[in-house]
């Protein structure tokens, strides 16, 4: 594919569909990697879940970013500073980036069922929110 910046109407919009149904999926594998007892993987695919959703975001709305530290600080800058998402969807997007790469990187970091599960559940939220803008 082209470059973002570059992508007609069409393959922009192709996109922003792909990139949400990936976010579903990656829902899905953390549902089945949480199911299973895989906590620190199942953190990782709802980071990327709703890192999807985000990226479906940016990429609708002309917006790119190069880096994942880029992707949140896009969605800060053009979805929470101007109230189209919450700050509190800020917040969460930011500490489940954190705990992906704690989860992913650090030594002896360990999540277990009750903190996926309570992110599981603001995961689907934030996915939610994002669809509902997307569809504005």
């Amino acid at each position: 594919m082209k470059q973002k910046q570059s992508l007609t109407e069409e393959e922009r919009s192709l996109l922003t569909v792909y990139r949400m149904q990936r976010s579903k999926e990656a829902l899905a594998e953390a549902d089945l990697l949480s199911k299973d007892g895989f906590y620190n993987a199942a953190v990782n695919r709802l980071y990327y879940a709703c890192y999807y959703a985000v990226t479906a975001l940016l990429v609708k709305n002309h917006i790119v970013a190069q880096t994942h530290q880029g992707v949140k600080q896009m969605f800060s800058l053009h979805f929470i500073a101007n109230g189209k998402i919450e700050k509190q969807y800020a917040v969460f997007y930011g500490r489940l980036f954190n705990d992906r790469l704690s989860g992913d990187y650090e030594d002896f970091v360990q999540y277990d069922s009750a903190m996926v599960s309570a992110m599981r559940l603001q995961a689907g939220e934030f996915i939610s929110i994002a669809e509902n803008v997307l569809e504005k």
